[in-house]
């Protein structure tokens, strides 16, 4: 008896991916922003928390946490502000992937050493 070769493709059928542009952005911290009226908070990151923000317990990202902000307060003065959403945090912000021009400002947060990778996978 022969034997039949089945090759089987599946298809994800995914809604587009909307995003959304800032025309008025300000720097939280090392990884939250406020687009327009939006509370973003940047994917697959963690930055050092400004003073009397770490909550007990936590194990909060180590170092200076003013130099992080001034920092991301840098990276979106170089573009345009572009988010495309991937979740909503426990405090109702958005999770957002959010570039300034062509660069992705989580991974430059992290490539210049103001915030860590955590929270959700992110590939630079």
């Amino acid at each position: 008896m022969g034997s039949a070769l089945f090759e089987w493709t599946f298809h994800r059928s995914e809604a587009p991916v909307s995003g959304f542009a800032c025309t008025s952005v300000k720097v939280t911290d090392g990884d939250t922003l406020r687009c327009d009226e939006k509370r973003v908070r940047l994917t697959g990151i963690d930055a050092p928390e400004l003073p009397g923000h770490c909550r007990a317990g936590r194990d909060c990202t180590p170092g200076d946490p003013y130099a992080s902000t001034d920092n991301l307060q840098r990276l979106v003065g170089l573009g345009s502000v572009h988010c495309v959403q991937t979740d909503t945090d426990v405090y109702g912000r958005i999770v957002a992937r959010c570039s300034a021009g062509e660069i992705d400002l989580s991974c430059r947060q992290i490539e210049d050493r103001h915030a860590v990778r955590r929270y959700a996978p992110i590939s630079c």
